[in-house]
């Protein structure tokens, strides 16, 4: 039997604004996430994040809040468990950031005296502030409180052709009547892809970069969220002028420069060149969360319809569909 450790990035505890503040100030101080110099960090979000953003996250955070607490962890916990299920596997779950977190989970496993662990941060794409910052997170803890256990971390799985397939099978019901289909993942500040990327600055500014799926680019972000967006635009068998991939979620105090295009400005500018009809779907994302549920579902929503959209269809994340069940258990055990 396997034994899995499946992670996320994380929410706060409750909405309640000591929560949010505390969720977010671990998130901000990650040097992975806010890459400056301490000092600068600190400032930074001290002066200008904590004593704004929190009350702004915690109204957002009130319009999808569930019975039972964060839909981000809710929906991760129905992927373990579908998981579980499936294969027989012991599969925890644990969170980058909060609760619950990765020292708990893996204190339970030294419990349990287990000798070997597979470790899939459920992030598609490779990113500083994503996959690297949890991987080190988790060697880092197991390396205090247990360092006899074997990591085996499972690479970043964008272009899995189970998971394309399974992205591919969750967007195709919904094609039906729309005249664009639009890949919205979560931006990151260009300074992260140059800086990550083997190609460097080029990655950002060469139209070629991301025209080729090997090696070289296999760690950049950009060419990552394009290879998953052109792959499922083949398997779904449409052509070029049918999709377009961009970019949410950008804090404009944490740089001012992010990936582009932004989707908050083409959701407003979609009507005005004829685009009355989209269908939105949020691959950076397996489990739905606040990005996709509030940030895109709601106000994306709204955006879209004051602009003159006239039909405007948000794509559920993946979340414990059985197809990304299934390609999960491909993707860290391969037949």
């Amino acid at each position: 039997m396997k034994n899995i450790l499946l992670l996320n990035l994380g929410s706060p505890k409750s909405t309640d604004k000591r929560h949010v503040r505390e969720y977010l100030e671990e998130f901000m101080s990650d040097d992975h996430v806010l890459d400056f110099p301490k000092f600068f960090q600190q400032l930074i979000l001290r002066l200008f994040i904590l004593p704004f953003r929190p009350a702004q996250a915690k109204e957002a955070y009130e319009e999808i809040w569930e019975e039972d607490g964060s839909p981000l962890i809710i929906n991760t916990k129905k992927i373990a468990d579908a998981l579980a299920n499936k294969t027989g596997w012991d599969v925890d779950i644990a969170m980058r950031y909060q609760y619950p977190s990765i020292k708990e989970s893996i204190m339970r496993f030294k419990e349990k005296r287990i000798k070997k662990l597979y470790v899939l941060p459920l992030y598609p794409h490779n990113a500083s502030s994503t996959t690297v910052s949890t991987n080190e997170e988790v060697k880092k803890i197991v390396k205090e409180i247990y360092p006899e256990l074997t990591l085996e971390f499972i690479k970043p799985f964008y272009n899995h052709p189970d998971y394309i397939d399974s992205l591919a099978q969750s967007i195709k019901p919904h094609l039906n009547g729309i005249d664009k289909l639009v890949f919205s993942y979560h931006g990151i500040p260009i300074r992260h892809v140059t800086k990550s990327c083997n190609v460097g600055k080029d990655c950002y500014d060469s139209n070629n970069c991301c025209s080729e799926d090997n090696v070289e680019h296999c760690i950049c972000y950009k060419c990552n969220t394009f290879m998953t967006s052109k792959f499922t635009a083949d398997k779904l068998n449409l052509k070029n002028s049918d999709w377009i991939m961009s970019y949410q979620s950008r804090v404009s105090v944490v740089s001012p420069f992010w990936l582009k295009p932004y989707t908050d400005i083409e959701l407003e500018n979609f009507p005005k060149n004829g685009v009355k009809n989209i269908g939105i779907v949020c691959p950076s994302f397996v489990a739905d969360c606040l990005e996709t549920l509030e940030e895109i579902g709601m106000r994306g929503k709204e955006s879209f319809a004051e602009s003159g959209g006239k039909s405007f269809t948000y794509i559920p994340c993946l979340n414990d569909n059985e197809h990304f069940i299934s390609a999960l258990e491909n993707i860290i055990s391969p037949q």
